[in-house]
């Protein structure tokens, strides 16, 4: 069986060769079995969204290869990559059209995932559809399939963004702090919709987050990154045993610095 994703030797610096040189991934290697579910944790600049936008390909690296599913997408544009990895960001404003309805973004998404150029207008099946999948969200969603998304609050743009990312199932799906801009509240139904979708469609997952106690529940896999490396890779009994201190001691043992706390949230949201 293919593993489901490969980082082998990933490197990114910004500015090279200029005195504003960054290097945001160094020589970074990654492996995902079909199903993981990996939750990403690092100090501001540790190369967490780079790492995401290498993937997605909005970023190519500079060395290393990336490959999905067995296949070499390295060098592929980010619109095909796009077919097969839905991303989601914490800026709920991303990833929806606010001009278009409900229906209007589900049916583009629809169009993006199955790579055909154009829709003949949105049928009874596809409402049909749209309306089912909304349902499961449990947000009231389904009666408002001609509502602008602009309209709707922070949570069900963000429950909207996720639905349109799974419509058809992504072989790999990139949460990019997806929870972090809404209320404590909101953020734990998101998750909770996420954790569902995620298990029922069994996607590959990773989740960037700022809250450390969440990582080390959420998913099977906790990796956590420093300088554009990955320092620690947690599974099994070692991460179902560790704490939040114990995690940032190891964290100074194996960098030689505390964790820049910054935004982070030790504790449950």
């Amino acid at each position: 069986m293919n593993k489901m994703l490969e980082l082998e030797g990933i490197s990114k610096t910004f500015f090279p060769g200029t005195p504003n040189a960054h290097k945001a991934l160094d020589q970074l290697s990654l492996t995902l079995e079909p199903g993981d579910f990996v939750t990403v944790i690092g100090s501001n600049g540790a190369g967490k969204s780079t790492l995401f936008n290498v993937i997605s390909g909005m970023f190519l690296p500079d060395e290393g290869r990336i490959r999905l599913d067995g296949r070499d997408i390295t060098f592929e544009k980010e619109h095909k990559r796009a077919a097969v990895i839905g991303r989601i960001f914490q800026d709920t404003t991303k990833g929806t059209a606010p001009g278009m309805t409900i229906e209007e973004n589900l049916a583009l998404a629809y169009l993006r995932s199955t790579g055909k150029r154009s829709l003949m207008g949105i049928t009874a099946a596809d409402r049909k559809l749209f309306r089912e999948k909304l349902a499961q969200l449990d947000l009231g969603l389904e009666d408002r399939l001609t509502a602008k998304v602009g309209l709707l609050s922070g949570g069900q743009r963000q429950a909207v963004a996720l639905l349109m990312s799974t419509l058809v199932t992504p072989k790999l799906l990139l949460l990019d702090e997806h929870t972090a801009a809404l209320d404590p509240a909101t953020a734990e139904k998101v998750l909770d919709i996420t954790r569902r979708i995620v298990r029922e469609q069994k996607i590959t997952c990773m989740m960037i987050t700022h809250n450390i106690s969440s990582a080390l529940t959420l998913g099977n896999k906790t990796i956590m990154m420093d300088s554009g490396r990955i320092v620690l890779d947690l599974q099994g009994k070692e991460r179902q045993e560790m704490t939040v201190p114990r995690l940032l001691e190891l964290f100074k043992e194996k960098v030689s610095k505390d964790f820049d706390n910054d935004r982070t949230l030790l504790g449950q949201d």
